[in-house]
């Protein structure tokens, strides 16, 4: 029986190593990043104030003063039956099985800000802006009547 020699390979540069550590702080922000959408997704708010209309929860948030607002243009509105209205194109933003936020372009070609996860239940704003937002909230009526009573209050 004859002995077993062991030839073993030169280990590789640390700098090779920098791949590995690369690929996994990539892979960690992305899992990051998809739980914090996760949570977000589910805590969505939108404040009627005295400054205007707050859209809080996650990168397309922002405060929208009343002057941009045509709250004499907003309806209630049913993205299932409502076809110019319904979002084709997600230009930057999330688009998942129900959940849509951020910026879309709607059938008709306009341009939009949406926070929706019921497409039956919808507050579509039109803004001065050259964009309408559109918030999925359980009563959509009582949000724009808020937002009318608190313009009216600034008056």
């Amino acid at each position: 029986m004859t002995a077993s020699t062991v030839f073993p390979m030169i280990p590789a540069a640390s700098k090779s190593l920098w791949f590995f550590v690369i690929i996994g702080l990539v892979l960690v922000g992305a899992l990051l990043m998809m739980g914090w959408l996760a949570w977000s997704m589910r805590h969505a708010m939108f404040t009627v104030s005295n400054e205007g209309l707050r859209l809080q929860g996650d990168l397309y948030g922002r405060l929208i003063p009343f002057k941009s607002l045509k709250l004499d243009e907003a309806v209630v509105t049913n993205l299932n039956t409502d076809k110019d209205h319904q979002p084709k194109w997600r230009t930057m933003g999330t688009g998942l099985p129900g959940y849509a936020a951020g910026w879309f372009k709607l059938r008709n070609g306009m341009k939009a800000l949406l926070y929706v996860t019921d497409r039956t239940h919808v507050a579509r704003i039109p803004t001065t802006e050259g964009y309408t937002v559109m918030l999925s909230v359980a009563d959509p009526a009582a949000l724009i009547e808020e937002l009318s009573r608190q313009q009216q209050a600034l008056k």
